[in-house]
């Protein structure tokens, strides 16, 4: 009963409180000013009568009250007639308001600014930084490369603008991206298309801003309006290299002109089809790509020519132990992978390498370490017909149909399978009739069904692209509740995932290992598919948060990688070890990048089937030191540029 009665008591405590602050303030500053009254009055008596030598008479002890008061309160407390105290406490209570209405004041103007710096609205006032304008799951991977290529600086920054509140920003940055080393992630909230909060990230002062690709079917229209607000901003960058992405190859076009002609402009959908395609045709090609789009291992780099002027191209690629020479670049800024042996190197040309870093190309000639007596030079076995098998259509496949038919030989047969009520897939239909050397059948079907795929006979293929089907309900276990393009992304790895366990199945009940190169959205469920280990997978996000991170680095690199890409000119081929040097034997790499010049070719790397399904490397070594010698076997294969 006494808690019962407590209990209300405090209630009816709390609601005449409630009543009193609801009154307003100066009803509360009364009852502020009566409480305090109230407490400090009966004290100051208490002090008076209490003390050691009070005031003799009453009116003497009433009057060290009002001074003990006036003290208390800070009210002067004067003494003397009443028109004095009365002044010396109008004094006081002026100076009193005055100084509260300054701390007020002040406690405001810090607030609003840390509130400010909380929202993210203050203005980056950085030089030499990298700039990433939008949010999506690029964000990540881009950070975890700037982070590993600055790795040698003492000072870097990254600055990011995005429609999303700060401190989220900040947490999920520190959350996925834990190991940021020197460099500084500084995060603002903005609209990415209003040139004033654009600004907050100074772009104008920045060596390299990147607008990251966008999800969803407005994606590609938002990054032609933030390349726009850009130019609006910053109409004249400077030195700084803008890289921008788009996904559909229409809009490729029309996000370049708004970038401007110095920047650089990636479409994803054209660049995923092209590597399917060239993966499909040489596997283990995705490992290769993987190591060199990374800053974690060997990449592109571009170093002086310096005593390689007026010598032939041929004598350079035997001129450093510890990189691996691919090419020139002119110093009208053209690109020459692979060039003719005996093109001469000119003044003002760099050599394009690959190589740990950009100070660890270093002139070493290593041409002793050639072993002539181990070299062969094999004859190029003629191309022949293949049967090819492409599960699951999307916007990007028929980009690959059309890839595909510039690189095999006439005659080459395609089976294409996917859902037959897909708009897309009945679109497929009309690629059938434009090929020159490409056979296109269309065969309606689940891909996620066994029983489709165990019609097809897949072990008789020579080789199987699976790419991820857009605007398709997932599986029935998948409960992707995320609207928009996150789930949608999600839905179609779901998809694939499914696919690959069927595959994964048929291969073991034969025995046999199937050519598989698989597409994905997310490199998350890359970790998650059930394929073997080393197997070539073509994650679309991760690849283009490389690509546009390496060229932000070195804006010559655009010109590499868009010739890689091509199907004409030069690209990278794993081809046998056994055309190039004698296996069973230990020989230098020096001796490798000598029979591979004397087909004109730069080889750059190899990869030993023993160990292809180890990781982490998979077998795949880029840019050994040439003095190393190694033992290779038949099946091995050398990585080298080469000429389509």
């Amino acid at each position: 009963m006494t808690q019962q009665h407590t209990t209300s008591l405090r209630r009816w405590f709390r609601y005449r409180f409630d009543n009193l602050v609801a009154g307003g303030t100066a009803r509360l500053i009364g009852w502020f000013a009566v409480a305090c009254l109230a407490v400090v009055v009966p004290a100051s008596a208490v002090l008076v009568w209490s003390d050691r030598t009070p005031p003799d008479g009453l009116s003497d002890r009433l009057t060290a009250v009002w001074v003990s008061v006036g003290q208390t309160l800070k009210i002067g407390g004067a003494v003397g007639s009443p028109v004095y105290v009365l002044a010396s406490v109008t004094l006081a209570l002026v100076a009193l308001l005055f100084v509260s209405t300054l701390v007020s004041l002040i406690t405001t103007g810090i607030n609003e600014r840390l509130l400010a710096l909380r929202r993210g609205h203050s203005t980056v006032l950085e030089h030499g930084h990298t700039v990433l304008l939008g949010w999506s799951d690029q964000v990540f991977p881009v950070i975890e490369e700037l982070v590993t290529a600055n790795a040698n600086q003492r000072r870097s920054a990254v600055a990011l603008l995005a429609p999303k509140d700060k401190v989220e920003m900040e947490d999920e940055i520190i959350t996925r991206v834990p190991q940021r080393g020197r460099t500084r992630i500084i995060c603002r909230n903005g609209s990415t298309t209003d040139p004033t909060e654009l600004c907050r990230v100074s772009p104008g002062t920045a060596k390299a801003v990147l607008v990251l690709p966008v999800g969803g079917e407005e994606g590609d229209s938002h990054v032609v309006k933030t390349l726009l607000a850009l130019g609006a901003a910053v109409p004249d960058p400077g030195g700084a290299v803008v890289v921008a992405a788009v996904r559909d190859t229409r809009n490729h076009l029309t996000a370049g002109l708004a970038a401007g002609p110095g920047a650089h402009v990636l479409c994803v959908d054209d660049i995923v089809a092209r590597l399917l395609v060239q993966t499909a045709r040489q596997p283990g090609l995705s490992l290769v790509y993987q190591e060199l789009l990374d800053f974690a291992g060997d990449e592109f780099y571009t170093v002086p020519a310096g005593n390689f002027v007026g010598r032939p191209f041929g004598e350079v690629l035997l001129g450093f132990a510890t990189s691996s020479v691919v090419g020139l670049l002119r110093a009208d800024g053209r690109v020459l992978l692979n060039p003719e042996c005996g093109r001469p190197v000119k003044p003002g040309d760099l050599i394009i390498v690959v190589t740990g870093d950009d100070d660890t190309a270093v002139e070493s000639d290593v041409s002793a370490c050639v072993d002539e007596e181990a070299v062969v030079l094999a004859r190029r076995a003629p191309q022949a017909t293949e049967r090819l098998l492409l599960l699951g259509w999307n916007r990007r496949a028929a980009l690959v149909v059309d890839q595909l038919d510039q690189y095999v030989t006439a005659g080459t047969t395609l089976d294409v399978v996917a859902l037959g009520e897909d708009p897309t897939a009945v679109g497929a239909l009309g690629v059938t009739a434009l090929r020159r050397r490409l056979d296109v059948t269309f065969h309606s079907g689940d891909i996620t069904d066994p029983l489709v795929l165990a019609k097809l006979d897949v072990t008789a293929y020579d080789s199987v692209i699976v790419v991820g089907e857009m605007g398709v309900g997932g599986p029935a276990w998948s409960s992707h509740a995320t609207e928009g393009p996150a789930g949608a992304d999600a839905r179609t790895d779901d998809r694939t995932l499914v696919t690959l366990l069927h595959l994964r199945a048929i291969a073991e009940a034969s025995g046999r290992e199937l050519a598989l190169t698989t597409e994905m959205s997310d490199d998350g469920n890359r970790l998650l598919a059930p394929a073997r280990d080393g197997a070539d997978f073509i994650v679309s996000g991760r690849l283009i948060s490389l690509l546009m991170t390496q060229i932000s680095e070195n804006r010559h690199l655009a010109g590499v990688f868009e010739e890689l890409f091509e199907a004409e000119g030069n690209e990278l081929y794993l081809k046998p070890v056994a055309d190039y040097v004698r296996t069973g034997r230990e020989v230098a790499f020096a001796t490798v990048v000598e029979a591979a010049r004397r087909r004109g070719e730069c080889a750059i790397g190899y990869r030993l089937r023993a160990r292809a399904a180890t990781a982490p490397d998979h077998g795949v070594r880029i840019n050994p030191d040439k003095r190393e010698s190694v033992r290779f076997a038949e099946g091995d294969w050398v990585i080298v540029l080469a000429e389509s």
